[in-house]
């Protein structure tokens, strides 16, 4: 399948907004929404998994080991980082027990001895305990007829979230997986089958939805309102839907570096907090100015994603045979 430009600029807009969201975290600024990229993310790679099932056939093993092969390899390496800076004593506030490093290595959501959260020892690893559970359920899926899968899907995922909000949970598996927030995963697939069926709405409309989406994003963040999956995930496919409006009326350019971008995305994901912890505290002690300080951290952890990208994920892939990402998601949700 061909690159889908749309697609592509906004994975990598997504992954600048979670960069930018643990910079401001880290140098005392506000982009709390920023967070909501991973709500983006979501709808994307149940966009992208549609998408690619009905365009070549795939049985449930070869989509399983695709996924891993994609992901796995770059994440582990992320979080033996992680566990060898807190084993030579660079994450002074880090606990680690086998227990919760073995739950993390296999996206197993647990409980950080350090905090208490539901985190894996990479913390933004907690988004890929999701991408799992959607992988796992879609490449069964791949068993039903096509008509039948994403019905399958949805009446899964519908009844986890029921029986999360009826049932009291305690555990960290029952509450991660009761999130509304998988719903994403099967509203990208909804957008997905409208792409195929030439369905989604056109220009006009497409950017009064990316206008609307960009709007409440905007309103969400100036006004410090509170938000999760109930608010930015309707949002977020409003996004999605309305650049593919742009995508299908031939009015997205191909411009590189976005592009770059988009495909450096899930490494950027993955290592953009280590060089904005080290820039953010190097600010502070040698008293730059806050401002300064964050715009460093944005650019540092940029640039350490594509550097990953270039020097880890892109050979890991080509060693592997793995086709390029162009039109993957990265981040928390990957091709």
């Amino acid at each position: 399948m061909g690159t889908i430009r749309a697609i592509q600029y906004l994975r990598a807009a997504a992954a600048l907004a979670v960069v930018i969201f643990h910079a401001a975290e880290k140098t005392g600024h506000h982009f709390a929404i920023g967070a909501a990229g991973v709500d983006v993310f979501f709808v994307i790679s149940g966009f992208i998994m549609w998408i690619i099932s009905d365009r070549r056939p795939l049985t449930p093993v070869k989509f399983i080991t695709d996924r891993i092969r994609r992901i796995v390899p770059v994440y582990w390496f992320a979080t033996a980082v992680m566990v060898a800076g807190a084993l030579f004593g660079l994450f002074p506030n880090m606990v680690l027990t086998v227990e919760h490093v073995l739950a993390s290595l296999f996206f197993v959501p647990a409980r950080s001895p350090s905090s208490g959260e539901i985190w894996p020892v990479l913390v933004q690893g907690w988004t890929l305990n999701f991408e799992m559970l959607f992988y796992a359920v879609f490449a069964a899926s791949l068993l039903l007829a096509r008509n039948w899968r994403l019905p399958a899907i949805a009446g899964l995922f519908v009844a986890l979230v029921t029986m999360g909000l009826v049932v009291p949970v305690e555990n960290a598996l029952s509450l991660t997986y009761t999130r509304p927030i998988i719903l994403e995963f099967v509203a990208g697939m909804i957008v997905g089958e409208l792409w195929l069926k030439g369905r989604v709405p056109g220009a006009a409309i497409g950017s009064s939805m990316i206008a609307c989406s960009l709007g409440g994003f905007a309103l969400i963040g100036c006004l410090h309102l509170p938000f999760d999956e109930r608010t930015t995930g309707p949002l977020a496919v409003l996004l999605v839907l309305g650049v593919l409006s742009l995508e299908a009326s031939g009015r997205v350019p191909m411009l590189e570096f976005p592009s770059l971008l988009g495909d450096a995305s899930y490494s950027i994901y993955l290592w953009h907090t280590f060089a904005i912890s080290i820039v953010a505290k190097a600010g502070s002690m040698l008293g730059i100015h806050p401002a300064i300080s964050m715009a460093l951290s944005i650019l540092s952890g940029t640039l350490l994603g594509i550097a990953a990208y270039a020097l880890v994920e892109r050979p890991q892939l080509q060693r592997g045979r793995t086709p390029p990402p162009a039109v993957s998601v990265a981040g928390p949700a990957t091709e």
